[in-house]
């Protein structure tokens, strides 16, 4: 699994960066717009919407719960000071997928506890484009919370996040994450939709060799 987080830099705008990732092969996009207005990220939504459309993707929204239906978005990401999973849950019915950030074991506990449908686990490394960084948790802290996850039966996915490059992709693979949520690794390479083919080709190598 490969998800994309929407951000800016000097060569894409959430737009641009996000047909690029689609192009790469890339089916799951998330619309992270932290500094926009509502209206911003509702005009943006609609058309990110239509994109995913075309190249059969699936939309979550950061944050906006208010704005899944609006949007037509396939779900929301909550943050830890978002919104509770299972009071978005009332908001949005069973169908919307909703995910998690999550930092610690318990995080992972307390958000299943809640109904979320996947965790972002995180973060790996530093990173610029999250401010407020919980503590990294480099692969050792991959192993030890993925271990205690398979200890108590947990099957829910989740997916590693914050400050990933290529080299890593791998190694947190084999610590038993579903997937990994990129950004700044994807937007900064000279051909973006080559880099997300270049990633996708490492996921299904792997998911290959498992089988």
């Amino acid at each position: 699994m490969l998800q994309f987080i929407t951000h800016e830099n000097e060569r894409h705008d959430t737009l641009s960066g996000a047909t690029e990732a689609l192009r790469g092969g890339c089916r799951w996009i998330q619309l992270r717009m932290k500094e926009a207005s509502q209206e911003e990220v509702l005009r943006t939504g609609l058309r990110l919407r239509t994109l995913c459309d075309e190249y059969g993707a699936k939309l979550i929204v950061d944050d906006h719960v208010e704005l899944v239906e609006r949007i037509g978005a396939d779900g929301v990401h909550l943050g830890k000071h978002d919104m509770a999973p299972d009071e978005a849950r009332k908001l949005l019915g069973p169908d919307r997928i909703i995910g998690g950030t999550a930092n610690t074991a318990e995080d992972v506990e307390r958000l299943i506890g809640l109904g979320v449908d996947y965790i972002g686990l995180g973060p790996y490394r530093f990173t610029e484009t999250k401010k407020n960084l919980s503590p990294l948790l480099g692969e050792e802290g991959y192993r030890r919370i993925i271990g205690r996850c398979r200890e108590r039966g947990y099957a829910i996915p989740i997916v590693a996040i914050g400050g990933i490059e290529l080299e890593d992709i791998a190694p947190l693979m084999r610590c038993g994450i579903t997937g990994v949520a990129l950004s700044g690794m994807l937007l900064r390479a000279a051909d973006t939709a080559a880099r997300t083919r270049e990633v996708l080709r490492i996921i299904d190598e792997y998911n290959e060799s498992k089988q």
